[in-house]
C-alpha cells in the first residue's frame, strides 16, 4: 500500500508518497509528471518514512544541509536508477552537468558511451525531486536547463543551498 501526504513548502505545495520499503515520491503539485507512477490504490496517511521526508525538508527548507536521508525506494530501470544514484552524490550547494553525468556512467559502464539527453531524460524523470538533487543538474555552459517543477524552482533551490551563487542565477 502507497501511503501520501502534503507538505507546504516555501515554494509551493509538495505531494509526498512512500510504501513499505521507502519513500516513491516527492513532487510540486504543479511539476510536470506530477504523481506519476503513484498507484490508484493510495491513501493519505503518515508513516516513519513520510515523517522522516517532512523533517528532512524542514532543515532543508531552513537553509541548512539535511544530515541525514530518508529511506528511499525509487522505482525505475537500471539506467534511471544509475542515473539518479549519482545525482545523490551530487554535494549540497554545488552543480553538475548533464554531460558529466553521462561520462561518469561511461565510466562505470566499462567504457560504454552515454548521451547527456539520455541522461537528461532519467533526471527529469526523477521520481523525488529535492531529496534526489535533479535541480543541481546544469547545462554544459552552466544555463538552468529544464527542471519538471520549472526553471524558477530550480533558480530558488540552488539559491537556498549556495546564496552566493545567486549572481549566477538570476
Amino acid at each position: 500500500m502507497t501511503d501520501t501526504m502534503h507538505y507546504d513548502s516555501p515554494l509551493g505545495k509538495i505531494l509526498l508518497a512512500a510504501d513499505e520499503e521507502g519513500l516513491t515520491g516527492l513532487w510540486f503539485e504543479t511539476q510536470k509528471y506530477f504523481a506519476a507512477k503513484l498507484p490508484p490504490e493510495h491513501e493519505e496517511g503518515t508513516t516513519p518514512v513520510l515523517g522522516d521526508a517532512c523533517r528532512w525538508l524542514d532543515v532543508y527548507f531552513s537553509g541548512r544541509e539535511p544530515d541525514f536521508t530518508p529511506k528511499l525506494h525509487l522505482i525505475g530501470s537500471d539506467f534511471r536508477q544509475a542515473v539518479w544514484a549519482l545525482l545523490l552524490q551530487i554535494p549540497y550547494g554545488q552543480t553538475t552537468t548533464y554531460g558529466a553525468l553521462a561520462k561518469q556512467l561511461a565510466e562505470i559502464n566499462g567504457g560504454k558511451r552515454v548521451s547527456a539527453q539520455a541522461v537528461g531524460g532519467a533526471v527529469g524523470h526523477n521520481p523525488v525531486s529535492i531529496i534526489v538533487p535533479c535541480h543541481r543538474v546544469v547545462g554544459s555552459d552552466g544555463s538552468l536547463t529544464g527542471y519538471a517543477g520549472g526553471i524558477e524552482k530550480k533558480i530558488r533551490l540552488l539559491m537556498l543551498e549556495n546564496a552566493e551563487a545567486a549572481n549566477l542565477y538570476r
